[in-house]
């Protein structure tokens, strides 16, 4: 198995890995870089679980070889916060009761990040419709689409 070595950019720090030929972004965050937000879920990029932000799109980890990421800018779930201080979209989902078993919630919070940085006024529509990507099997969703909802409003309280 050929070995490469890759740059990537994980939650503002530079990270310079030799990686195999198939290893997938997704191990080399969790088993590597020690960043276990990001979830193994379903391994075939159907649950969200795994999901990161790659400048501010969401994509899914676990079908990803770490070579094709090489330059990347990286988000994962831990490095949205602001030292102790939670994202919006963190706080709203403890504060809106949207964790349940918290298997899901990672990928959930930062798909919603995503959503609010392409949309920063969605509708619950708008909100459904971006997270279906995004299986949580404890919540129903209703407390979910509520904290993105609610996570809106409070970004836009603060940038007044």
């Amino acid at each position: 198995m050929s070995m490469h070595e890759i740059t990537l950019h994980v939650n503002g720090t530079k990270r310079t890995l030799q990686v195999k030929s198939n290893e997938l972004l997704l191990n080399v965050l969790r088993d590597r870089l020690y960043l276990t937000g990001t979830k193994y879920g379903c391994g075939i990029a159907e649950c969200g679980a795994c999901t990161i932000l790659r400048g501010d799109k969401s994509v899914m980890s676990c079908l990803i070889p770490a070579v094709v990421a090489d330059g990347w800018e990286i988000t994962t779930a831990e490095g949205l916060a602001d030292g102790d201080r939670l994202s919006p979209v963190q706080q709203q989902f403890v504060d809106k009761a949207a964790i349940q078993c918290g298997f899901c919630t990672p990928g959930m919070v930062v798909t919603s990040t995503a959503l609010l940085r392409e949309n920063p006024d969605p509708d619950e529509a708008f909100v459904k419709d971006y997270l279906r990507g995004n299986f949580c099997r404890c919540t129903g969703y209703i407390a979910i689409v509520s904290a993105v909802l609610a996570a809106a409003e409070q970004m836009k309280e603060e940038k007044k």
